[in-house]
């Protein structure tokens, strides 16, 4: 029996987005669906609403949970990964609330910037044990990750974890929808290419019939931009570096120098940016569980319709080798030329039953590729600290990071990252 294994399945509802979608699919009938979290409550709330799930689909499926890793893992020729380590509390308190200290405040802090640097540095770990794991039980399998920072954390599985990997982000298939959605356009028979790096993509073309719609967009655009709304700052860095950026408002605040500045307090105001947004929605997913929960975990007749999660189509690829496009997170094997070797990049990918295939992009437009190896560089140097245990590569990471550095002098930085390892203790390995 062929087997998908679920890391972090105690997140029920992705769960039921991602294995979900395979008990609707065709090819991956009769597959095991192997489910594996550390918190044992969480993952027998999936395992019932799975099989709630393959009860009122019919789907030929099978529903394991398991509280062995190595055993879940063992035989799998997929692995699906959605862990958060550290959650909200204490971890995602932590990331926000000592850089607040220093006058340092964030909106999500799950990719870059401080908060993304910390994330980074407790998750590598975990990560590098499932490496160990799948080369012991499942060497030849596919890992799909799902989990952030997405770029490092896929580059660290693929260079140093020796497994096939592939990062998957939704703001690559939302990306032109949203837009099109915000400015009132249709979206039937539009063309786009996207590529860059994980939550800073651009959206490099934009055609229909072979009409470069970039001028209609910025058009409407600037008139939307006269009115306050929640995509004020995507909207600023097209008018000032020529294209639209994949990930949200929110997220991109804080991966550039030039919207959340103590000194330009402003700037929050005027691009609608929502500081402390992540540990809103921690709080408020926290509280919406208990209800949730009888709603998915207790539902007997639970019904589910194919998301646009990338997971099943691809698996549905390499089982009928019927391909399928995706934009995939790869090592940049000489995929985006004017981007680092090193780094893991963003491009279109072909899925078939050969596996996972990135297209060549070539340069991006420089302006765009400046940008991203601002980022790429905090990335990197946040990866050698995880992997040499150095503290100075921590300090480098956050003396290099954009937002970082734009706000806080030098010592502040080494001060602010010197609390940050003390007060996660055992969340983080010991670094000299």
């Amino acid at each position: 029996m062929s087997k998908i294994t679920f890391l972090g399945a105690g997140s029920t509802v992705f769960a039921k987005n991602v294995l979900g979608d395979c008990m609707m699919t065709p090819a991956l009938q009769g597959f095991e669906l192997a489910l594996f979290d550390i918190n044992p409550e969480r993952l027998k709330d999936s395992e019932n609403m799975l099989n709630n799930l393959k009860h009122s689909t019919g789907s030929t499926c099978v529903v394991k949970a398991y509280s062995d890793r190595k055993e879940a893992l063992r035989g799998a020729k997929y692995v699906v990964n959605a862990i958060q380590v550290g959650g909200y509390d204490p971890c995602t308190i932590t990331d926000f609330e000592i850089p607040k200290k220093y006058g340092l405040r964030q909106t999500i802090a799950d990719t870059l910037g401080i908060g993304g640097i910390f994330r980074n540095l407790r998750t590598i770990p975990v990560m590098l044990d499932f490496a160990k794991d799948i080369q012991e039980e499942c060497p030849d399998a596919w890992f799909l990750n799902y989990t952030n920072p997405m770029a490092v954390l896929t580059n660290a599985m693929t260079t140093y974890g020796g497994v096939k990997t592939v990062g998957l982000c939704h703001s690559v298939q939302s990306c032109m929808p949203h837009l099109f959605k915000s400015l009132e356009m249709e979206t039937a028979g539009i063309q786009t290419k996207i590529a860059g790096i994980n939550h800073m993509a651009w959206l490099l073309e934009v055609t229909k019939d072979g009409v470069d719609l970039y001028p209609e967009i910025k058009r409407r655009a600037r008139e939307k931009q006269k009115e306050q709304h929640k995509d004020m700052v995507r909207y600023e860095m097209m008018f000032r570096f020529g294209y639209y950026v994949t990930e949200s408002s929110e997220h991109n605040a804080e991966y550039h120098p030039y919207f959340i500045k103590r000194n330009y307090p402003e700037l929050i105001e005027r691009f609608n940016i929502p500081l402390d947004e992540y540990p809103r929605r921690c709080v408020r997913q926290i509280e919406k569980w208990a209800s949730m929960r009888e709603e998915l975990v207790n539902n007997k007749n639970l019904e589910h319709k194919r998301s646009n999660e990338y997971a099943s189509f691809m698996f549905e690829a390499m089982e009928t080798n019927n391909p399928f496009k995706i934009g995939g997170n790869v090592m940049n094997t000489g995929l985006i030329t004017n981007l680092p070797k090193e780094a893991c990049v963003e491009v279109p990918c072909l899925v078939d039953s050969s596996g996972i295939t990135p297209t060549f992009v070539g340069d991006l437009p420089p302006q765009l590729a400046a940008l991203n190896r601002t980022n790429i560089n905090t990335q990197l140097l946040t990866l050698e600290a995880a992997i040499t245990g150095k503290k100075e590569h921590i300090y480098h990471a956050a003396l290099l990071d954009p937002h970082t550095a734009a706000e806080l002098s030098i010592d502040d930085i080494v001060a602010m990252c010197d609390e940050l390892i003390e007060a996660h203790g055992d969340w983080l390995p010991k670094f000299v």
